[in-house]
């Protein structure tokens, strides 16, 4: 399974809409995408504009060529976007040990 990590920095004030913009996001379009396998959106507490996107999926290529190569791409901008206050900071990551709790 292949973490991607998201570093997203959102518009001062725009905390509720994003709230629900990335929700839907995920729920209506990558949620949908070959290879999902789960995520999770945390806030930031010193600094809520900063939000730390997990998005796990089976291969590599199922983020990189099959979501970001597809429509779906361009209609889950669509809705997070607009939020941006910088492009977001996106890497992959190998699990290499895990806690068993």
């Amino acid at each position: 399974m292949i973490l991607e990590l998201a570093d997203i920095r959102i518009h001062s004030g725009q905390n509720q809409a994003f709230d629900e913009a990335i929700a839907r996001g995920l729920r209506e379009v990558i949620s949908h995408a070959k290879g999902f396998r789960g995520f999770k959106v945390n806030k930031g507490i010193e600094n809520p504009d900063r939000y730390i996107l997990q998005i796990f999926w089976e291969t590599l290529e199922n983020h990189t060529v099959d979501f970001r190569q597809s429509d779906a791409f361009a209609q889950w901008r669509a809705i997070v976007g607009p939020f941006f206050a910088v492009a977001p900071v996106v890497e992959h990551f190998e699990l290499v040990t895990k806690s068993s709790q």
